[in-house]
């Protein structure tokens, strides 16, 4: 057996942008959109407010992401954000933990003409696709804030910085 001084499985020559981005966190929310069986949903982190007349948000997502498809299709989506109590389905919609039949079934969702609304959340944007482009690895998404609700914080928001899951302390 042999005592590593670090991780056995770590790049040897670590890419230094994404170790910048692993350090600058956020909160995390989960993007959803469709309807029944073509529904659709990811754990997104990298996104921006966008204030003035039209308000909206930019967000990167993966290109090859359902959610991507469905926001094309339907050109909607629902935007929540989530709190510590949800950090296992946001690993869920992330594809990092297993979710038996599906990550829609890990929690309630109502339906809405944007998509699936997370039935727990107290903070959540229904949102209109306003343009995409392709910026490196992602698909940047502008979308336009057309109904807001902003709630309690009953539980402390889910953050996610350099790898992991984290609270604000109280």
């Amino acid at each position: 057996m042999t005592i590593h001084t670090g991780h056995p499985f770590a790049d040897p020559d670590p890419d230094p942008a994404r170790r910048f981005r692993g350090r600058v966190g956020g909160g995390v929310t989960l993007w959803t959109a469709g309807e029944g069986a073509s529904r659709a949903g990811l754990t997104v982190t990298s996104l921006m407010v966008v204030l003035g007349p039209e308000p909206g948000l930019l967000a990167l997502l993966d290109p090859d992401s359902d959610l991507l498809v469905e926001l094309d299709a339907t050109g909607r989506a629902v935007v929540q954000l989530l709190s510590w109590r949800d950090r296992q389905l946001a690993e869920a919609f992330a594809g990092t933990a297993p979710a038996p039949g599906g990550p829609f079934r890990q929690a309630e969702f109502t339906p809405t003409s944007y998509g699936p609304l997370l039935a727990a959340t107290t903070t959540h944007a229904f949102v209109s696709l306003a343009g995409e482009r392709t910026v490196g690895w992602s698909t940047e998404v502008h979308v336009r804030i057309d109904e807001v609700s902003v709630g309690d914080e009953v539980d402390p928001p889910l953050l996610h910085r350099r790898g992991r899951f984290h609270r604000l302390p109280e």
